[in-house]
């Protein structure tokens, strides 16, 4: 049978997610002179709204042309020297990624490997910080959410762990699956530096990296001594202070983001993260219907914005993707590296909604049950259900209160 291809492919992998209507419009526009004397009308109310995203007064917000991964190396490049001491752990594909970015980039690193589902080991940082009497550690490096696995850290942990030491470390994080999505404080936890991506939260095409960094951040890459040409921070700054871009910009990609911008703040950045955690509820009340089991250990750090669901023993969940993609036009998330064939990821952040997570949910059931996983048709679209008529129910009467 051929693959029915009429209406719209179900996204839910955890990015790039689904482009609004209001951003695609926004991105189809006419090339403009990106050297034009009113180029800035466009870029200047962007740096604004990616600071007020990132809850942060002070910091610098930087635009480049890349994934993610160019925001992790731009960290690297402008803040530390080749022999820099800096505290990371890996409890994911990204995280461990990160880990291998800068053991390449020849930095010296304090390695915290983490069994898969656990988070940033607080423990294991404030004991290495802490016997850090020199202060020899230049930067302690997090994944807020680790995508590869649905664990959400706790990064003001982090902070209070320095602040608690008197520990001068640049606190670097990767926000890419969190920003635009879950609770992000910059100044109020302390953050140095804040990478994120245009493809997830932000709801945009990739192509964007989204960094904020702090002003003790800037101060640092006076003295760093890593090459850098492309990512360099002081390029940056010459040319966005007339609104403008060492190189030739993503012009679109900023039309784009005006818009998912726009669509951020109509909605309320605490109305975004009161949704997603209303969605990522449902979700894990249809896994725990299924009888199956998420990769996160500890409810305290399941993400928000992606699940990674353990399929049973001996089952793959490689043909659960098959069958959801082939049979159902439903895409959800591989898993990777030590949890490949393991696990799927259901992604519900961006532009999403409770009818489109119950979407996600019946065709995940549809395909586990093609793979010969038992469980009951329903279960977990009725248990989501059921959060979502309660949350309705609760908002209907805090309205009315």
């Amino acid at each position: 049978m051929a693959r029915n291809t009429s209406g719209y492919n179900g996204l839910f992998i955890p990015g790039p997610t689904n482009v609004p209507d209001k951003v695609r419009q926004a991105l189809n526009v006419p090339m403009q002179d990106m050297r034009a004397s009113d180029f800035g009308e466009l870029t200047f109310p962007l740096f604004a709204g990616v600071k007020k995203v990132l809850r942060t007064q002070t910091a610098e917000v930087f635009l480049f042309p890349a994934s993610g991964t160019g925001g992790w190396e731009a960290t690297v490049a402008n803040l530390f020297s080749p022999g820099d001491r800096v505290l990371m752990s890996s409890f994911g594909q990204f995280s461990m990624l990160w880990v291998d970015m800068c053991e390449r980039f020849g930095l010296e690193v304090e390695h915290c490997a983490v069994e898969w589902g656990l988070g940033v080991p607080h423990d294991e940082y404030r004991r290495i910080l802490e016997a850090d009497k020199a202060h020899t550690i230049k930067g302690v490096f997090a994944c807020h959410n680790e995508t590869a696995t649905g664990v959400t850290s706790d990064i003001a942990a982090i902070r209070a762990i320095l602040d608690d030491l008197g520990h001068p470390a640049l606190l670097c994080v990767d926000g890419v699956s969190s920003l635009g999505s879950l609770e992000f404080r910059m100044d109020d936890w302390g953050v140095d530096v804040i990478v994120g991506g245009s493809q997830k939260g932000f709801m945009l095409p990739a192509g964007l990296t989204i960094m904020g960094v702090s002003q003790k951040a800037m101060e640092r890459r006076v003295t760093a001594t890593m090459p850098r040409t492309f990512f360099s921070f002081d390029d940056m700054l010459k040319h966005n202070a007339t609104g403008h871009f060492p190189y030739t910009p993503p012009t679109q990609l900023f039309h784009g983001l005006q818009a998912s911008l726009k669509m951020m703040f109509e909605e309320g950045l605490d109305n975004i993260v009161a949704r997603h955690n209303r969605l990522a509820t449902a979700v894990r009340a249809g896994v725990h219907a299924w009888g199956l089991e998420l990769c996160a250990k500890d409810p305290a750090t399941y993400s928000d914005t992606v699940s990674a669901i353990v399929v049973p023993e001996h089952m793959d969940s490689g043909a659960v993707l098959k069958a959801a993609y082939e049979r159902y036009n439903l895409s959800l998330g591989a898993g990777l590296s030590k949890v490949a064939g393991k696990v799927f990821r259901i992604g519900h952040l961006g532009n999403l909604n409770e009818i489109m997570v119950l979407q996600a949910l019946a065709g995940s059931e549809m395909a586990m049950r093609d793979s010969g996983i038992n469980i009951e048709l329903g279960s977990g679209v009725a248990a989501a259900q059921a959060c979502f008529i309660q949350s309705a129910d609760e908002q209907q009467i805090s309205r009315a209160a």
